[in-house]
């Protein structure tokens, strides 16, 4: 999950060199991925608790459930993290804005799960004025979740601030990180199309692995998302929940009603349907668990399209919507 600043025990795996993630099997893998038609809308059959997806000219793939961890609160943050490992969720989404980069990995080693088995995303927030100190800063939060010889499986820039420079000293840094291990993927949160296609003029890695974006039925992002799309870039939703502002809505208390599951339940089974990344947050233990038990039913085609027609663009989004 994602905000504005403005609004407010195993040892460590390493992950193969960078130079051989790109496998011919992963390489094949993903292809056959994206030139199906399972990103704009995963048949529901199909969908299940441990799914990943494969990330583009990689060989690392993702968890399609993540776990977020904005605002939650250094003291039970872990407790979190660590509840949500014990129900099934292999993801954790955090960032240095949200100032528990370390609580998050101290749960992964906690959990006892091996690993390469958690895939941990943080996201750094701006540049430091120069390409060496904007890596160090990056370098430093792969050091607070995984030690000095770790790793994240994520790194996004979390926002498209700080001008053209800025962008280009912080995706330099990732590109440096992903080569020397340190990174298994990189990619971006809140870019609009033509953020991304900046990229181009200078990234060794592009398109980026992942575009992070707030998602829901009241802000479907659809031009950035069929970019997205067509460009094998990973959409993952951040407030797929719409921090619960939501939960009395007419329409959605129906469709939840029908199928016998809370409303949070239900978006977060509409995102999922889409082909995201869905990342809910909650620190109550139950709705942790509740969050994660969403593959007993399907959303059928006249729900989902129920849902797509409470899009109200830009003004439905509670964060961010990104400019194209």
């Amino acid at each position: 999950m994602n905000h504005s600043p403005q609004k407010h025990i195993h040892p460590y795996h390493r992950p193969l060199p960078a130079q051989l993630q790109s496998t011919d099997k992963g390489r094949a893998e993903a292809e056959a991925y994206y030139n199906s038609d399972s990103q704009s809308t995963m048949p529901p059959s199909k969908i299940a608790l441990t799914d990943h997806l494969p990330l583009h000219n990689s060989a690392v793939k993702i968890p399609r459930l993540g776990f977020g961890i904005y605002q939650s609160p250094t003291n039970v943050c872990m407790s979190s993290c660590i509840t949500a490992l014990k129900f099934g969720y292999r993801h954790i989404d955090s960032a240095q804005f949200y100032c528990n980069e370390t609580e998050m990995g101290e749960a992964a080693r906690q959990s006892g799960i091996p690993r390469n088995e958690v895939f941990l995303t943080t996201k750094i927030m701006a540049a430091s004025g120069s390409a060496e100190k904007t890596y160090k800063k990056c370098l430093d939060s792969v050091h607070k979740i995984d030690g000095e010889k770790g790793y994240v499986d994520l790194f996004l820039i979390h926002w498209p601030t700080g001008g053209p420079a800025a962008i280009k000293e912080m995706y330099q840094a990732l590109e440096k990180l992903e080569s020397e291990g340190k990174a298994r993927s990189i990619g971006v949160s809140n870019f609009g199309i033509g953020h991304i296609e900046e990229l181009k003029s200078y990234a060794r890695i592009w398109p980026p692995h992942v575009n992070q974006i707030e998602l829901h039925p009241w802000n479907q992002q659809r031009t950035i998302v069929d970019y997205c799309n067509e460009h094998k870039i990973i959409v993952e939703a951040y407030c797929p929940l719409v921090r619960n502002l939501k939960a009395h809505d007419q329409t959605l208390l129906e469709i939840s009603q029908k199928h016998d599951k809370t409303t949070a339940q239900v978006l977060i089974r509409y995102s999922l349907q889409k082909g995201w990344v869905s990342l809910p947050k909650s620190d109550t233990p139950g709705r942790i668990e509740a969050n994660a038990d969403v593959y007993g039913f399907n959303l059928t085609d006249e729900d989902m399209k129920t849902l797509d027609s409470l899009d109200q663009g830009a003004k439905g989004a509670i964060v961010h919507a990104v400019k194209n």
